[in-house]
């Protein structure tokens, strides 16, 4: 059977969400050169893809200030720290 993925809304804002706190700007890494257009597409379609939604989503909600990592956990863990050592 076919894994079921979630909501594009829900893990495109998801993903834009985890970058904020990270203090990254996905669209200015895509300027940049460092994110392509499809990588960007396979965070998103990963992130849908993700069973610790609810606990990233909670992460999110209690964070009281940036965050120099994903959640734990994170399906674009790799993505996201890459594109903080270029930041």
């Amino acid at each position: 059977m076919p894994q079921r993925l979630g909501d594009p809304a829900r893990h495109f804002w998801l993903t834009r969400s985890v970058a904020r706190v990270m203090d990254l700007n996905l669209s200015e890494a895509m300027l940049a050169g460092h994110l392509k257009p499809d990588q960007y597409a396979r965070m998103v379609t990963s992130c849908r893809g993700c069973a610790l939604v609810e606990s990233c989503e909670h992460w999110l909600g209690h964070l009281t200030g940036p965050s120099s990592a994903p959640p734990p956990g994170c399906c674009n863990d790799a993505t996201f720290r890459r594109l903080k050592t270029l930041h």
